[in-house]
């Protein structure tokens, strides 16, 4: 595993990650390799979502069950849309915590392979509040987003239980420091238009029914 080191700062407000260290983790995704990268939440594993080759290394990396259906991240609403089915509801959490703490359970498109979503119809998205992960996938597009630990692991909060749980698993570990929240995302099922609590996060149940309201 290669290690890329972030120039370090309590706070970016923009990704400075050198255009050629971008460029070698671009060619690595689109390679069908692993990458690690950071979030606001946690740090997460990289890979193509549309390859089911990568989407598999995912699970084997993680020694996840092949039931348990992994995230993606996109940086925009108009991304998300081009992978899941949209309603009013998805529409109001995302402009009102996306980028932010948040996963949103939606209906996925039949781009998003079966694989990856475990068989399900529903896939889970987010857009990161992170300047590097933001600027990654609007270079790249969707990308993979589960925890870059092993599976019932330790939440990996900074890049050294990436590189101690993942090794040669993974190509490239960007090294950014320690994440904003050091805890997961909230994740909220909308895929029907109703709303289902399915994980505790940063964000709280209350700010989301006012979100709601």
């Amino acid at each position: 595993m290669k290690v890329i080191k972030c120039p370090e700062r309590k706070e970016c407000k923009k990704c400075d990650l050198a255009p050629s260290d971008m460029d070698e983790v671009l060619a690595t995704l689109r390679a069908g390799e692993l990458i690690v990268f950071p979030t606001d939440t946690l740090y997460g594993i990289g890979a193509d979502p549309f390859k089911e080759g990568s989407v598999k290394k995912v699970f084997v990396a993680k020694n996840r069950p092949f039931d348990m259906p992994l995230s993606i991240a996109v940086s925009n609403e108009k991304m998300m849309e081009s992978v899941a089915v949209l309603n009013d509801n998805a529409r109001k959490l995302i402009r009102k915590f996306m980028p932010g703490p948040i996963t949103i359970m939606l209906t996925k498109k039949p781009t998003i392979p079966d694989i990856l979503t475990s068989g399900a119809n529903t896939v889970g998205i987010r857009i990161p509040e992170h300047p590097l992960a933001l600027n990654l996938i609007d270079r790249f597009g969707p990308i993979t987003a589960t925890s870059a630990n092993l599976h019932s692991h330790k939440d990996p909060t900074d890049a050294n239980m990436p590189k101690k749980d993942l090794k040669d698993h993974v190509k490239i570990c960007i090294d950014c420091g320690k994440t904003k929240y050091s805890a997961p995302s909230t994740i909220i099922d909308v895929s029907d238009g109703e709303v289902e609590f399915i994980r505790k996060g940063v964000v709280s149940q209350e700010e989301i029914e006012d979100a709601l309201r």
